[in-house]
């Protein structure tokens, strides 16, 4: 698991970096301060007296060591949000926090889906294979929305090569769904499940979409060792 003083070693390095020597000279004081200002989002010591909600300290330090990498990386600009889901727990608990990344504030903290290949009432399995009806792992970046087969939607770009880089080709995107619903989740022990979407309560499902698209982050986490090992994005 990786320690706090990573991320926060990470976002030195990104304060302190330079552009790349190709780009003109009078370019890189801007795009350094850019870069600078986007890591100083995810900072641990900021976010160090923040009320983070139930979610496990260590899971989301790794989301903003992903975050922060991402950033570095060009992969991401400016992010509004950053939601962290924790497939470590049941689906019957709450296991999704979406957080403002400018006010620090804790703006959902809801039940989420995992796919119908993952697991019943706990995820164990990940796949990043449009056939596998898994969940996948790592971090994504959100995207546009649409009105399709599940009403409003977000189109989510997985932002880890093998590991979530199929998430557009899959339709994997965060939708509103009737079997996301606390009160059948206790009577069956397990929450519906998708076909590999993170799908959230119909209720909240617009509300929570318009909050988190158009260029935020996801970090979707289980403790699998070959995953967190490899990860492009993590050290």
């Amino acid at each position: 698991m990786k320690r706090y003083s990573l991320v926060v070693g990470l976002c030195v390095c990104l304060a302190s970096a330079g552009a790349p020597a190709t780009v003109a000279a009078s370019a890189r004081p801007a795009a350094s301060t850019a870069v600078s200002a986007a890591a100083a989002l995810f900072d641990p010591e900021v976010w160090a007296s923040v009320k983070l909600g139930d979610i496990d300290p260590k899971v989301f330090a790794l989301a903003l060591e992903a975050a922060a990498s991402a950033v570095e990386h060009g992969q991401v600009n400016e992010p509004g949000t950053l939601t962290v889901i924790d497939y470590s727990r049941p689906s019957t608990k709450k296991r999704m926090w979406v957080y403002d990344l400018h006010t620090h504030a804790l703006l959902f903290d809801e039940l989420v889906s995992h796919g119908r290949g993952s697991g019943k009432t706990n995820a164990t399995s990940f796949s990043n294979d449009p056939s596998s009806n898994k969940t996948s792992l790592g971090l994504f970046r959100t995207a546009e929305t649409y009105v399709g087969h599940n009403g409003y939607s977000l189109r989510l770009d997985g932002l880890e090569p093998g590991v979530n880089d199929r998430a557009r080709e899959r339709d994997i995107v965060v939708h509103g769904a009737p079997y996301v619903n606390g009160a059948t989740a206790k009577a069956n022990g397990y929450l519906g499940r998708s076909l590999g979407c993170p799908a959230v309560r119909p209720e909240i499902a617009h509300t929570l979409i318009d909050a988190i698209k158009g260029g935020s982050l996801v970090f979707a986490y289980y403790p699998d060792a070959n995953w967190l090992r490899s990860s492009s994005l993590l050290d």
